[in-house]
C-alpha cells in the first residue's frame, strides 16, 4: 500500500517582512484525518504561516502543496475551510440569521444571486447541525455570544465541504466554561466527519487530549510530532521555546465534581 499523500506539506518555507524573519525553515507535513494544533508566543508567525498556507501571502522561500498540489497553481479553494480570527468580532446589528450566514459560505459554488436549492438547504441545515447550532438557525447572528457565532462561522466554512479546515485561535472570545464543549465540536467534525483540523491555539493544554499531533512554532519549528510525544518533552525544553516559564497541561478541567 502506498504511503498516502499529506494533505498539506509544508517544505523549507521561510518568511520575512522587510528585513525581519518572521519564519525560519518550517518542515510539517500534516497527514490526512489529523488534527494538528499549532503554539507558540505572539509574533512567533503562526498568523504568517496560515497565510502562506491559504495562498494570502506570496511564498518567497521553500515550497507548500496542498493535496499533491503546488499552492502557487492551488485552484480548488472549497477544499479548504478557513475561520479567521476576526470572524467573531461581529457587529450585534447585523441583520443576517444563522441560516443566511451559513448560507453565504455556498455563495462560490451556486453563484451570489442563484436561488438556493432544496439539496442546498439541506447542506445547510447539516453543517449548522454538525456544529450544535440547529436550534438556532433562525436567530439572529447578533443575538448569539462569541462562542456561538464562532460555531456559525465554522459552520459557514463547513457547508462547502471542506476535506481540510483551518482555525486562527477560534476560542478568543469564548468563555472559558464554554471553551471545553467547543473543543468537543471539533474534536467530532475530525474523528466523525473525518475532517483534517489545523488549529493555531494558546490552549494547547486544555487541547492535548482532543489533537492528534503538535507543531511548536517560535519563527523556527522547534517541536513537530504526535501529542504523545509532545507530552513527553520537559517543561525546560518548552521554556526554552517560549523563552519564559510555561505550564504546560493544566488538567484543571478533568477534576470532576462529584
Amino acid at each position: 500500500m502506498t504511503e498516502q499523500l499529506p494533505v498539506i506539506n509544508i517544505k523549507n518555507v521561510g518568511y520575512r517582512y522587510d528585513r525581519d524573519d518572521v519564519l525560519e525553515n518550517i518542515n510539517i507535513s500534516i497527514p490526512k484525518g489529523s488534527f494538528l494544533g499549532i503554539v507558540g508566543p505572539n509574533g512567533s508567525g503562526k498568523s504568517t504561516l496560515l497565510k502562506l498556507v491559504l495562498g494570502l501571502l506570496k511564498l518567497k522561500q521553500g515550497n507548500i502543496e496542498l493535496f499533491g498540489v503546488p499552492v502557487t497553481k492551488f485552484k480548488e479553494w472549497d477544499r479548504i475551510g478557513y475561520v479567521s480570527q476576526k470572524a467573531n468580532s461581529f457587529n450585534t446589528g447585523f441583520p443576517a440569521t444563522v441560516s443566511e450566514v451559513v448560507a453565504s459560505g455556498l455563495t462560490s459554488k451556486i453563484g451570489l444571486f442563484r436561488r438556493i436549492g432544496v439539496q442546498h438547504r439541506q447542506e445547510i441545515i447539516k453543517a449548522i447541525d454538525s456544529v450544535g447550532m440547529g436550534e438556532f438557525a433562525k436567530r439572529n447572528i447578533g443575538e448569539l455570544s462569541g462562542g456561538q457565532q464562532q460555531r456559525v462561522f465554522i459552520a459557514r466554512a463547513l457547508v462547502s465541504k471542506p476535506d481540510v479546515l483551518i482555525l486562527d485561535e477560534p476560542t478568543v472570545g469564548v468563555d472559558s466554561k464554554n471553551v471545553q464543549t467547543f473543543y468537543e465540536m471539533l474534536d467530532y467534525l475530525n474523528k466523525e466527519l473525518g475532517i483534517t483540523l489545523l488549529l493555531v491555539t494558546h490552549d494547547i493544554g486544555t487541547i492535548s487530549n482532543k489533537v492528534t499531533h503538535v507543531a511548536c512554532l517560535n519563527k523556527n519549528l522547534h517541536f513537530h510530532g504526535n501529542t504523545e510525544e509532545f507530552e513527553h518533552l520537559k517543561e525546560h525544553d518548552m521554556s526554552a521555546i517560549y523563552g519564559h516559564d510555561v505550564h504546560l497541561l493544566s488538567h484543571e478541567h478533568e477534576h470532576h465534581h462529584h
